[in-house]
């Protein structure tokens, strides 16, 4: 581990928040560092609204599902007021998780001393505490975390006065609208996958257009060229996600086999839509791949500074699931994507040690890279910001306490 980054680090953070045309990559320590990950935690994480996963996942009262992010474990359950909420799934008493996985329950019972808490996280039982002094069960109720919906997506702040989410998410809204994802339907995916890189490398690379035609060069791949890629050049500053367009060679494009679409067509969409795909990207936690009759979510959980776990599942057009051959089509679209995955899977494995070597540079970026530069711009502004608070910080605390 390295000692924590110098000014002349953070000063030169902002030349990978420049135009594409100018910027460099992010330096390779902040996809490495531990000392940088845990400053990366307060920069970004215990700020922004992190994805959890779907609310159809919790659709009825009582229904709950478990989670982790950043190392914190968390309760996601739908209340009997109809109402999703998000709490820590560690008990207030000796620290042991109070529910895993996921189900439904009336109430969540500690099974190590059978402290009880409500669906909201309230503390309503507690066995033989009746002589402990000044004890109130008002007192150790499971701590909460604000909740906003947006698209179907279930989305989590740990800052209690973070600002919502949804006004900053305007421009995407209006490039998704057609796709309807807030009804869009799709199986439960299998619990999430840990990855030997850091979160960053994952994050990039489905954000990235310009490796399409060379990792992927083939049939499964080959109707969505790099050089077809489009960016949008009117995003507000503050936007909370970005995306990148990128035309097909022939409309209702997929990845599959026949490279046309094999589920019912988003039944919204333009003919414009048809002839493209989308990729939208709501850091730090969600990556969405989006066709004219699938979209696949890959959900993103940062662990380490170089680990994360991905859960990753697919949504489709009402309906789609009825058909009696939903899950053999799906079988057939998901043996192609695992193909195209397992190109990326390797060289992400690749990256994070090239990244570790000494001589891992700062490199430049292509046009179709501008994904990237969206990504270092939303980043920078939140390391940036962090810094100077830390600085200021350090500022006030007198020399002798430092010492």
């Amino acid at each position: 581990m390295m000692g924590f980054p110098d000014q002349a680090f953070f000063d030169a953070l902002n030349t990978s928040a420049l135009a594409v045309e100018q910027a460099n990559t992010l330096p390779p320590l902040c996809y490495t560092d531990a000392a940088f990950y845990e400053f990366e935690k307060e920069a970004v994480f215990n700020h922004e609204w992190l994805c959890v996963g779907r609310a159809s996942w919790v659709a009825k009262p009582g229904d709950f599902f478990s989670t982790e992010i950043i190392g914190e474990p968390l309760l996601i359950a739908r209340n009997a007021k109809n109402e999703i909420k998000a709490m820590s799934a560690v008990c207030q008493h000796r620290a042991m998780l109070v529910a895993e996985g996921a189900g439904n329950a009336r109430a969540f019972l500690c099974p190590y001393h059978h402290w009880t808490y409500s669906l909201d996280g309230e503390l309503i039982g507690a066995p033989a505490m009746e002589k402990t002094e000044g004890f109130d069960k008002k007192d150790f109720c499971l701590p909460t975390l604000q909740v906003e919906l947006w698209q179907g997506f279930i989305f989590v702040n740990f800052d209690p006065l973070a600002p919502p989410l949804a006004p900053r998410l305007a421009a995407i809204d209006k490039v998704v609208a057609n796709y309807r994802m807030d009804i869009a339907e799709g199986p439960r995916p299998e619990p999430g996958t840990r990855y030997d890189w850091n979160w960053k490398v994952m994050f990039e690379n489905n954000n990235d257009g310009y490796h399409a035609n060379k990792l992927h060069m083939g049939p499964l791949h080959d109707f969505v060229p790099s050089a077809l890629a489009s960016f949008p050049d009117d995003l507000p500053d503050d936007t909370a996600g970005y995306y990148r367009f990128n035309g097909t060679t022939h409309p209702d494009a997929a990845f599959n086999v026949t490279q046309k679409t094999v589920f019912p067509i988003f039944p919204a969409l333009t003919e414009e839509e048809r002839n493209r795909m989308l990729f939208v990207n709501l850091p730090p936690t969600l990556s969405l791949v989006i066709n004219a009759d699938m979209i696949l979510f890959m959900i993103l959980r940062a662990d380490s500074a170089e680990t994360h776990i991905m859960d990753q599942g697919v949504l489709m057009a009402p309906g789609a699931m009825k058909d009696k051959m939903y899950y053999k089509r799906l079988e057939m679209t998901l043996n192609s994507v695992s193909e195209i995955v397992a190109q990326d899977l390797h060289v992400d494995k690749q990256v994070q040690v090239g990244l570790r070597s000494r001589y891992a540079v700062r490199g430049r970026y292509s046009w179709q890279e501008q994904a990237q530069q969206s990504f270092n711009h939303w980043l920078v502004q939140r390391y940036l910001a962090a810094h100077g608070q830390r600085t200021a910080t350090l500022r006030s605390i007198p020399i002798t306490a430092v010492a």
